[in-house]
């Protein structure tokens, strides 16, 4: 007779062993459900046998472990060869390390310069090409299509506004440069085109004292004959196409709206900053910027520096000090220009250098800037010592040290090409 407890009385008498029974019994039925099925070799184990032998060995495919015997590894070996678009150029200080697409000085071949920048064009070298393009802040038009002779044509012509072929039929309405190289066929509306007595060319010729409603009709400040002194800070000026018109000074505001005391405010106040009722906020002042326009001076984290004065009136704009490589710490503390490939910077107040994309300083001294050109030399190659196989004349290129597929291997262990 069996006398061992059932189940039942083991689970009683020890309750947590009874779960991990439990639970184990139950990730075998899973696992086992899980390694059936078309696809799956099911989970033999040596007790469910018939014969009593050994349960299956799980190999790979055939097909697989043929693939991984017919896989070579390669074998890279330094190597002095240049990659595709790379060449060694006579004036070059080390090997490969003239990129023939991008290079100026080298555009496509060795010693094939692109031109110098000029005051219409820049250039640069793309793909092996030297490509013009023609400049923004002083426009010109390349209409032609020959790099030659540049942009050679004036975007304020009438046959060519402001882009190649945009013409100006009217005479009436020539082309103009309407305000900071906005080029187009005549003033807008509400404008008079006075190219001799106005600039811009394009006025408003109903306030104009210079051009009073039509070109050149200046008005007298003091009202003319018989006229009235004017109020303080008033003098007689254009509205409304009219001279003899009272008008602020500049500078000046009539914010009580009673002409006969004048215009009684400044509008550099910081009650009264760049319009009557304009007040500045708790911490700021009113200042001029470098057009001398006013404004509230200055957001959180910033400082007014002023670039000159007039009596007690400055100029300046909003600077901040910990970041500003210009005024680094202080107002006009410039941090000194860094030396080659690298540039100045300025960090929490204090000056630093920083070294451009692909340049390091190795020696330390920061006099010669950033010295090395971690893209192609091969004794620092990507960073500072870090060298190549010099006695394989590796060469470094894109900040790597160059390698090739080793040929074979000689008896005595060199290399083969």
């Amino acid at each position: 007779m069996d006398e061992r407890p059932s189940h039942s009385a083991r689970c009683a008498r020890s309750p947590f062993a009874c779960v991990v029974a439990t639970c184990f019994a139950a990730a075998l039925v899973m696992l086992m459900a899980s390694c059936t099925g078309p696809d799956r070799v099911p989970i033999v184990l040596g007790n469910d046998l018939e014969d009593g032998g050994s349960p299956p060995v799980f190999v790979e495919a055939p097909d697989s472990a043929a693939d991984a015997e017919n896989d070579e590894l390669i074998a890279y070996c330094p190597s002095n060869q240049c990659p595709p678009g790379f060449t060694t150029c006579p004036d070059s200080r080390f090997p490969c390390d003239v990129n023939l697409k991008a290079d100026l000085r080298n555009c496509g071949a060795c010693g094939s310069a692109c031109p110098l920048n000029s005051d219409h064009e820049v250039f640069a070298c793309a793909e092996g090409r030297c490509e013009m393009t023609c400049r923004k802040d002083i426009p010109g038009l390349d209409c032609d299509g020959v790099p030659d002779n540049g942009c050679e044509t004036d975007p304020l012509s009438n046959e060519n506004c402001g882009a190649c072929g945009a013409k100006c039929p009217d005479p009436a309405k020539p082309c103009v440069d309407r305000a900071y190289s906005d080029f187009g066929c005549g003033c807008l509306d509400g404008k008079l085109y006075c190219p001799e007595t106005a600039d811009p060319p394009c006025t408003n010729a109903s306030r104009d004292d210079n051009n009073c409603a039509k070109c050149g009709n200046a008005c007298d400040p003091a009202g003319g004959e018989g006229a009235a002194p004017p109020p303080d800070n008033m003098y007689y000026g254009c509205l409304g196409n009219k001279c003899g018109q009272l008008k602020c000074a500049p500078g000046f505001g009539d914010c009580d709206a009673n002409p006969n005391n004048g215009c009684e405010e400044s509008l550099i106040s910081n009650d009264h900053c760049g319009g009557c009722g304009n007040i500045c906020g708790p911490g700021k002042q009113c200042a001029l910027d470098m057009f001398g326009t006013p404004f509230c001076a200055c957001p959180t984290g910033e400082t007014f520096c002023s670039l000159f004065c007039m009596g007690e009136t400055c100029f300046g704009a909003c600077r901040d000090l910990t970041s500003d490589a210009f005024n680094c710490g202080g107002c006009g503390l410039a941090c000194p220009s860094g030396g080659a490939g690298s540039s100045a910077s300025c960090t929490y107040g204090s000056c630093s250098t920083t070294c451009e994309s692909g340049r390091a300083d190795c020696n330390g001294n920061t006099q010669d800037g950033c010295e090395v050109n971690t893209m192609s030399d091969p004794f620092n190659c990507g960073a500072c010592n870090v060298a190549c196989d010099a006695i394989a004349g590796q060469a470094c290129v894109g900040g790597r040290c160059v390698v090739e597929p080793c040929d074979q291997i000689q008896d005595d262990g060199g290399l083969a090409r």
